[in-house]
Formats: structure tokens, sequence, C-alpha cells
């Protein structure tokens, strides 16, 4: 018998410890950082350590009716977003924007109150739909509201816009302009300088992405501030090189199917990143090998 206790004690404290080590391994999420008078977003940590990865950034716009977010970072950090957004405002939540399916995007959704009204475009809907974290009860956590090609939210000075303008990091990705403060948040159709994730298992494309940037600048003109999706806040014209970048990396592209070459051959001779300062070539082979796959290359 005392054994059997002994037995019982010694995996109770092993189970813990476990649990212990998985909470100090969590990555902390990063503090609300203020962008303009009441717009704050809380930060995307590196992806590329993935031990400090909390997700893409998210955007917090306080207005009088309720408090508009942008995305909901990876699973578990519901809770704690809520945490920051309630040290600036008491103001309740009223909508969750999702630029797009990934999990790192939209994770959290369940940490939020069922009252809250949870938008995307109608393909992200779609797209999420097929994922294991909207299963099942999960479910009530899939938008319940969808558009498009543009949606208005509110009105006057707490005006929000939802467009879309074609395919390129996924099949469904919004972009989120506040006019009133002529702030544009881009999801991850801008993530960050380097070549981009191009997820052609839920409908993404290299092909159209340049095409799609070059229709959202065309569109959205009076804007100082860009969120991108991984990145710190940044100036419209770092929106306007990427999708220069974009171009240019295509072009590339497609000169080197149109030579024959492989896509291993191709991203070893790209010289695209040597062309933008402080751009890194990390994802150029992977995105290469996306646009030769779609190309049916």
């Amino acid at each position: 018998m005392r054994r059997t206790v002994l037995l019982g004690a010694l995996i109770a404290i092993g189970a813990l410890s476990v649990g212990i080590a998985g909470q100090q391994q969590r990555a902390v999420l990063p503090e609300l950082q203020k962008v303009k008078d009441n717009f704050y977003i809380i930060g995307s940590s590196s992806p590329v350590d993935r031990s400090q990865f909390t997700g893409g950034n998210v955007s917090v716009f306080v207005t009088d009716a309720g408090v508009t977010v942008v995305d909901s970072k990876l699973a578990g950090y519901g809770p704690d977003i809520i945490a920051r957004i309630k040290a600036v405002t008491n103001k309740p939540i009223t909508t969750l924007i999702n630029t797009h399916t990934h999990g790192d995007h939209t994770g959290s959704n369940e940490g939020f109150p069922t009252s809250v009204n949870i938008v995307a475009h109608e393909n992200t809907k779609m797209l999420m739909a097929k994922m294991d974290a909207f299963k099942g009860e999960k479910a009530q956590f899939l938008p319940k509201q969808t558009y498009k090609d543009k949606l208005t939210l509110g009105s006057g000075k707490d005006r929000v816009e939802l467009y879309y303008f074609g395919k390129g990091h996924t099949g469904g990705d919004t972009m989120v302009y506040f006019p009133t403060l002529r702030i544009l948040a881009t999801g991850d159709l801008w993530a960050w300088k380097d070549a981009p994730l191009l997820d052609l298992a839920n409908d993404g494309s290299g092909v159209e992405l340049p095409k799609t940037l070059a229709k959202a600048l065309a569109a959205i003109k009076d804007v100082d501030t860009v969120i991108p999706g991984h990145t710190p806040v940044s100036k419209p014209a770092e929106l306007q090189e990427y999708q220069r970048y974009m171009a240019d990396l295509l072009a590339e592209t497609e000169a080197a199917v149109k030579a024959g070459k492989s896509a291993a051959d191709a991203a070893a001779a790209s010289t695209v990143t040597a062309k933008y300062p402080g751009y890194k070539s990390d994802r150029l082979k992977a995105a290469i090998e996306a646009i030769y796959k779609e190309m049916g290359k």
C-alpha cells in the first residue's frame, strides 16, 4: 500500500513538473504598444525563434462603441490579449477581424467572449472551417460575418474598412484600413522584408501577389502608418517597396522557368534580395519553389 501511494505521489510530482516546465517555455506576450491616440498593437515576436513566437501583430482600435481587434495570435493567448486591452480601456471588445486563416492569427479566437462579432473574408471562413481548431464546439469561434470585396464597419471617426484585393499569402487575405487614423493593417500580404510564405494549400498565389499588392496601393492612398503581419510598424514607402520586390521576384522566377532552370538553380542564382537593402533571403528558396509549383513546373 505504501509503495502504491509513493508511486502515485511520484507520478503526480512528475506531472506537475511537466506542467510547470510547459508554462516556463511558453513565450510571454509582448506589451501593448501605442501607435496613435486610440490605436495600439500587441507586437509579433520573432517567428525565427519558435520558442519565443506568440503569433502575428494584433491591432487594437478603441472606438466610442467598443474595441475592434485585428487577429488573435496563437492559441492560448486570448486572456493575455484581453488583459492587455483592459489596461488601457474598460470598453468591451465588440469586433475581432481575422486577416486570414493561419493559426498564428486565428488561434486565440476561442479566448474572446462569444458575444464578439468575428469578421473575415468569405474565403477565409471557408478555409478556417477545414481546420481542426474550429471543429465541433469550436465552430462557434468561426467568423460570424463575412464579405466578398469590401465591408465597412462603424461610421464616422470609428469607421473601419475591410478589403479583399485578390490572392496572395492565402486565398482570403484581408487588408484592414482605419481611414480617420490613416492606418493600414496588411495581415501577411506583407509580413516581413523577405520572400513571402505562399500557402498554396490555402489558395495562396505568388503569381497573383504582386498584382494584389498593386491593387491595394492604388485603392488605399491616404495612409501614413502600416502594420505588417509580423514586423514593426512601418511606412507606406516600405509597403510600396515590397510590392516592387514581389514583382521583381516573380519576373526573375518566370525568366528562370523560361530558361529551363530548376527551382533550386533559380534560387541559387537569384539576385533579387541584393537589390533591396535590409531584405533577407531566409524564405526565398521556399517562395521560388512555390511559384514553380503554381506554374506547374
